[in-house]
């Protein structure tokens, strides 16, 4: 196994110079730098990510706690994270918080014990109180999916008000008025701002939407389905579901498809997210894009500066919706 003594006698330099070059340090010109970086590719050397963090107190590490990995959504957004923090030369360690506020804090609690540089958490159940306690005692600490008045400059954050109000202007415009919500049974703030969001706009297009046409049902597709089975059961009439996700809309489409409905002919259908899923179900699901590869990516540099401690100011970034139409709405 090759030792940091190895690629200072190729590159002709002391082994103190390849540690000040493996830590970034300004001091190395880059004549030397050169020397020291082909050393290192003909050796295959590999620096002990351990060994350095002990001397330099930084493991090159973001921590990323998100709600679950079998998500879709989730998913897309940890693939950014780590992409961006491999282009930063940084690595990427994953926790779940599996919706519980529990579970979210002691996920940011592992990362911080395992040194990493940088924080970047996606809550779904943690305490506007928690999270801004996080804040202000974890310098790399990075919001995504949330906006926190008292941490703003901390936050990246989706318009989900925006977000549902695009959907049922949507609806509304292509003639429909028989609109049943299909939201997640999970208590979540995303959830309740999309709904308001509906809300808002049907209201101003003088159209009501009682409780009884708002499901509330699991976060996927097998929720989907179940939110069907349930309308049928109480021969609800509806021509428009507005989903949370876009899996719930694929799981709403094949239990009606499979009742002999004809989509989007007799029932149209909106998703959420725009996840790989929406263009390859049939029909292509129309759906609201959330744009989690872009947010992510911000959020992962925005905690590494934070790391660093580059002063950040403003109102931090927010990012607007937008519609994408497919095939699954049908003009009335």
């Amino acid at each position: 196994m090759k030792t940091i003594k190895d690629v200072a006698r190729l590159a002709g330099v002391s082994p103190a110079t390849v540690s000040r070059f493996l830590n970034s340090s300004d001091m190395v010109n880059a004549q030397t730098r050169q020397r020291i970086q082909s050393a290192i590719e003909e050796l295959d050397y590999r620096p002990n990510a351990s060994a350095r963090a002990l001397v330099t107190k930084s493991t090159q590490t973001i921590g990323v706690v998100i709600s679950e990995l079998a998500d879709p959504f989730f998913a897309k957004m940890a693939h950014s994270i780590e992409q961006t923090a491999k282009k930063l030369n940084r690595k990427v360690l994953i926790s779940t918080g599996s919706l519980n506020a529990d579970k979210e804090f002691k996920a940011v609690q592992s990362l911080v014990a395992q040194r990493c540089d940088a924080i970047v958490v996606n809550s779904k159940a943690m305490s506007d109180e928690v999270l801004v306690d996080l804040a202000k005692n974890i310098p790399g600490f990075v919001l995504i999916n949330k906006y926190i008045e008292a941490i703003r400059h901390r936050c990246v954050w989706f318009d989900n008000v925006k977000g549902g109000q695009l959907m049922a202007e949507h609806a509304l415009q292509r003639g429909h008025r028989d609109i049943v919500v299909v939201t997640t049974s999970e208590k979540v703030h995303d959830a309740s701002r999309r709904l308001k969001g509906i809300r808002s706009a049907l209201s101003h297009a003088g159209v009501r939407l009682p409780m009884s046409q708002v499901l509330h049902v699991s976060p996927d597709y097998a929720g989907g389905q179940q939110a069907i089975k349930l309308l049928q059961q109480q021969g609800a009439a509806f021509s428009m579901l507005l989903c949370y996700n876009d899996a719930m809309a694929a799981g709403a489409i094949a239990e009606l498809l499979d009742a002999g409905y004809k989509i989007p002919q007799d029932v149209s259908i909106i998703g959420f997210d725009d996840v790989l899923l929406a263009q390859y179900c049939v029909p292509k699901l129309t759906t609201i894009k959330y744009p989690i590869e872009v947010m992510a990516a911000k959020a992962t540099e925005l905690a590494l500066q934070l790391s660093q401690n580059q002063q950040m100011q403003g109102e931090g970034y927010c990012y607007s919706p937008f519609l994408v139409n497919r095939e699954s709405v049908y003009t009335r």
